[in-house]
């Protein structure tokens, strides 16, 4: 349904106009308004396209633009008058009309309707086009630095973890290689401390990066993680795995991994849970879908991520980050008493064939 606005005193006028969009055969509802008044009132409502004579008693071509630009921002403006000078058409299309058709040639309205239509549908979407993008590039700089600040965070645990844990084993170690040389020390003791210098390098490495996903893919290194988090813990883990791995480790099999250690130890250290469910399988299109759900006390979501990264909530929001940066999804569903739930959908390599 074409809604019309015609701004005209002329009843004659507004009827042949009528006639002529009713040759067209296309449905159309046509309101007229001669004062400015009843335009603003009709402008209130929803209109696809205003026409209006040039000059009228009360009103002009020129202030009819200027409320359409006012009121209804984005309606085309045909001016559709008797015959007027070329300098008025030009003036009339620097004040933002759109068209001008001269009422001795009706048959052609209906063409200028259906083009200044289109060029403003078009126009509208290009505007929508470039908020969108620029929406995208604000978002898109803001995640970059969150990311580098999270990375900054990480390397900063790193390093503290470094310091006080391996930087005292090492520390003791030469204490006691003096001893053992003095002969006040055993060498099983010392051979205790290099075991235990080892064990964390190992959990380290395995922290940035597990060896078995390179070495046996994603779904032993998923299961090797959680049993090096939840060892201990009294958790029950199941993990359900489908579809076939890809022939090679992707950038974005490790993300994944590293989003399913913030989970379990958020479930390790809060949840007070009995049982975590892994669900990970690669879809036909290569997608990674990992989903993640504990019976735990849950949480509100809306309250912790609220606010901008906070030392309680940093964790969170780095997955969320690292998974858009990565072209993924993750959502988390949780309220208290409820258990959580993580679902990350992540694009990886292309399957095996094998």
């Amino acid at each position: 349904m074409l809604r019309v606005l015609s701004v005209d005193d002329d009843p004659v006028d507004v009827e042949l106009i009528g006639l002529a969009l009713e040759r067209t055969g296309r449905e159309f509802v046509l309101r007229n308004a001669r004062e400015e008044h009843e335009v603003r009132e009709a402008l209130a409502e929803p209109v696809d396209v205003v026409l209006c004579d040039f000059t009228m008693p009360y009103l002009t071509a020129a202030r009819t633009l200027e409320l359409a630009q006012q009121l209804a921002p984005g309606v085309p403006v045909i001016v559709v008058t008797n015959s007027i000078g070329e300098d008025a058409v030009v003036e009339l299309f620097r004040a933002g009309a759109h068209d001008y058709v001269a009422k001795d040639k009706l048959a052609l309205l209906q063409s200028s309707i259906d083009r200044v239509m289109r060029e403003a549908f078009q126009e509208r979407q290009r505007v929508t086009t470039l908020t969108a993008l620029a929406d995208a590039n604000r978002r898109l700089r803001q995640l970059s630095a969150r990311l580098v600040e999270t990375e900054d965070r990480e390397r900063a645990a790193l390093a503290r973890d470094l310091h006080d844990n391996l930087g005292q084993l090492l520390t003791g170690l030469m204490i006691r290689i003096d001893n053992v040389r003095t002969g006040g020390e055993s060498w099983e003791r010392l051979t205790e401390l290099v075991q235990c210098a080892v064990h964390e390098v190992k959990t380290r490495s395995f922290a940035l990066r597990p060896a078995q996903l390179d070495l046996l893919g994603f779904f032993a290194a998923a299961q090797g993680l959680l049993d090096s988090q939840l060892q201990g813990s009294g958790i029950r883990i199941d993990v359900l795995r489908r579809g076939a791995r890809p022939a090679r480790p992707s950038p974005t099999q490790a993300l994944a991994l590293r989003v399913l250690q913030e989970a379990a130890t958020n479930v390790a250290r809060h949840a007070q849970a009995s049982r975590f469910v892994v669900r990970a399988r690669f879809s036909g299109d290569s997608d990674l879908v990992l989903c993640m759900a504990d019976n735990g006390i849950g949480f509100d979501v809306a309250r912790v991520l609220a606010g901008g990264v906070r030392l309680e909530n940093q964790g969170l929001h780095g997955m969320i980050e690292r998974v858009e940066l990565s072209g993924g999804r993750l959502r988390l569903r949780s309220s208290p008493g409820r258990g959580t739930t993580l679902r990350l959908v992540i694009p990886c390599c292309p399957t095996s064939t094998a």
